[in-house]
């Protein structure tokens, strides 16, 4: 077994045609061929994505394999995510993975999407601190399908300690956008416009879910009750108060996210946190964690960079890696999950 092995992640769990290759936790490529398509429906069709990565993956590997300057025969084994994610995109995938490792003669290692985006703090000055958080650590997954608190003890011992009841902290903002009359996705144009907000201007309530777990359903209501209201004595409110809005009901959610995080590291004692997942990109979640961090200086806050929040190739590769080292060979039998859980 070579000392330094080349890994390749191809990551096709939605909408994100991702693929990379990695080399002693180093990204030589990263590439990630976005579907914008979606925008115009509201939301991922699926079989339009399933199309779309059976087109892109053979034009993401070659571009990955040329940038990162090496040859195909130098490759060592081939990951990708086996679930959870939509079952189409997850067969174009896993499909393509199995051709490529019985072309070249070499293993596979199947890729648990959720641990990918753990495991993403590994990579190689992936985080805005260049460092590696130490075990064990608590890690806030937050994305489109996902809100989870998970205890992470080594790189395959996690469990999860909170998820959320109802709707993703993702796919709340998603919906919330539509409402203020955002396109698909949402939550990054909620992003901007709250940039230039009052986040005091208007007030919403959080939901009181016992222990770590997470409830967005109910905030989502009051949101539209209360622009509902305005609107029926002001039909400009939206466009008059959009950026105020926008700040409001990002800072509700950071604020929600942070207090459970808290109530996390009460109970376990650990004071090392790290923040993956797409909607870890959001500014506002970020700075108030950072700031929670400066505050309280025995408290290590872990956030990657931003191109590592989204789904992508490097988080598939450096889980293969360390799959790679452990010797954790999968079989060329494996099927996808649409909903896959190992912890």
């Amino acid at each position: 077994m070579n000392k330094k092995p080349i890994i390749i992640g191809i990551e096709s769990s939605c909408d994100e045609t991702a693929v990379s290759i990695i080399k002693n936790r180093k990204v030589l490529s990263n590439i990630i061929i976005h579907q914008n398509i979606h925008r115009k429906y509201g939301g991922v069709v699926p079989e339009l994505a399933s199309r779309l990565h059976d087109k892109n993956i053979p034009i993401a590997v070659k571009k990955a394999i040329f940038l990162a300057k090496i040859k195909i025969k130098q490759l060592d084994a081939v990951s990708f995510t086996i679930g959870p994610g939509m079952i189409g995109s997850l067969l174009v995938g896993s499909s393509f993975a199995k051709s490529l490792s019985i072309g070249l003669n070499i293993p596979i290692l199947t890729v648990n999407h959720i641990q990918a985006h753990i495991l993403t703090h590994f990579i190689k000055n992936a985080n805005i601190n260049n460092s590696y958080p130490k075990f064990p650590f608590l890690c806030l997954v937050i994305s489109g399908g996902h809100t989870q608190i998970i205890k992470v003890n080594d790189f395959f011992k996690m469990k999860v300690l909170g998820s959320t009841l109802d709707d993703s902290v993702g796919d709340t903002f998603d919906k919330v956008a539509r409402i203020l009359g955002f396109h698909y996705p949402g939550g990054p144009m909620i992003d901007t416009f709250s940039k230039n907000g009052n986040y005091k201007k208007f007030i919403f309530s959080k939901p009181l879910v016992n222990g770590l777990n997470f409830s967005f359903s109910g905030l989502k209501s009051n949101i539209l009750q209360l622009i509902k209201n305005k609107l029926k004595k002001n039909p400009f409110f939206i466009n008059e108060n959009k950026s105020d809005l926008c700040a409001s009901i990002q800072r509700t959610i950071a604020e929600i996210l942070l207090e459970k995080v808290q109530k996390a590291i009460l109970k376990t004692k650990i004071c090392r946190i790290a923040l993956a997942g797409g909607v870890s990109a959001n500014h506002d979640i970020r700075k108030m964690f950072i700031l929670f961090s400066k505050k309280n200086p025995k408290y290590e806050i872990f956030i990657p960079k931003k191109i590592y929040t989204t789904d992508n190739g490097a988080m598939i590769a450096i889980t293969g890696l360390f799959k790679y080292e452990k010797k954790l060979f999968d079989s060329i039998d494996v099927h996808p999950f649409s909903k896959f859980e190992i912890f």
